[in-house]
């Protein structure tokens, strides 16, 4: 069966050239020298686009104010062109803060990425930060359960995606279906683009997080109720943002975990002064309430998916 898996082989295997997009705002190679930033330090905060590069940067606005306000340094924005690139952007000293996926951080810090997470986001400062993976088919697909995928063409998001790629291939293995063997994988690049090439016709089902669909709902982007979900995963720990302990100085590095992990919710950024209120202070992914701390040992699930998938981007995991 034919595969369109040219574009995530070539940036799996070309990573590094990728990460030429992150180096014009990054840390210099002389700041790296010495093993952190100079003086009048710029924070490089990169982040992978679930949607369009322009609403990434300002669903992360607030996040990045936050660590401005609270560490004097000039956070600057970069939208990775996907995970391949921040991993090697962290890895080459180039972003100092990344907002990773749970596979592609697993990936980057078990290749010798020396970064710690620092946080991860929730609707309910009560409930540990934790998300779901969906397949989606249109309203009147035939199409009602995950086993229904063999021999169709399924969108996904890229092979270092968690819930567009990793957390599905482990369903669809449950459903006794091979996506390497028993069906068409088409990878659309974002979780937007998954489910928006899904609305067009152009797969029979694609896999997204969460939230994604009521995003492109609000937005007008797909109609309400034309799409529904076939398969939801277990719970998957949210997306970590990240320290790059290599490209900063150890002193600032623990400020940003600290900020993070302390200041980084709806309450705080009203009582910064950062938000007006609650109601409009905007984060990303739709998140309602804000960041509590994260550990590497949250993450071991993911390392345990690899193992059983053997996935092809989890050969650096373990």
């Amino acid at each position: 069966m034919s595969h369109r898996l040219a574009r995530t082989t070539a940036v799996l295997g070309t990573a590094a050239l990728t990460a030429a997009v992150l180096t014009a705002c990054g840390s210099s190679d002389a700041d790296n020298a010495d093993g952190g930033s100079a003086s009048g330090d710029t924070i490089t905060f990169a982040a992978v686009p679930a949607e369009s590069s322009a609403t990434l940067e300002s669903t992360f606005s607030n996040i990045t104010a936050l660590i401005e306000q609270e560490t004097g340094a000039t956070v600057e924005f970069q939208n990775a062109s996907d995970y391949a690139a921040v991993i090697e952007g962290m890895r080459a000293g180039q972003v100092d803060v990344a907002s990773f996926g749970p596979f592609s951080y697993v990936i980057a810090k078990d290749s010798g990425v020396n970064m710690e997470p620092a946080a991860a986001p929730t609707h309910d400062p009560e409930t540990a930060p934790a998300y779901t993976s969906l397949a989606y088919v249109k309203a009147d697909s035939d199409i009602q359960g995950i086993e229904d995928l063999a021999g169709r063409n399924v969108c996904f998001v890229d092979q270092a995606s968690t819930s567009g790629y990793l957390v599905p291939m482990k369903g669809l293995m449950d459903g006794g279906i091979d996506l390497n063997e028993d069906l068409t994988p088409i990878l659309a690049g974002g979780h937007d683009a998954s489910l928006l090439t899904l609305d067009a016709g152009d797969c029979d089902a694609a896999f997204a997080h969460d939230t994604m669909l009521k995003t492109l709902e609000e937005s007008g982007q797909v109609e309400p109720d034309s799409l529904r979900a076939v398969w939801e995963s277990d719970p998957i720990t949210e997306d970590p943002i990240s320290v790059n302990r290599d490209s900063l100085d150890p002193e600032l590095a623990d400020q940003i975990i600290e900020v993070l992990r302390e200041k980084a919710s709806k309450p705080a950024l009203v009582e910064a002064g950062i938000c007006e209120s609650e109601d409009d202070c905007v984060l990303p992914e739709e998140i309602e309430w804000g960041y509590l701390p994260v550990s590497d040992e949250d993450f071991d699930p993911i390392r345990e998916i690899c193992e059983v998938t053997q996935a092809e981007a989890c050969q650096n995991v373990g």
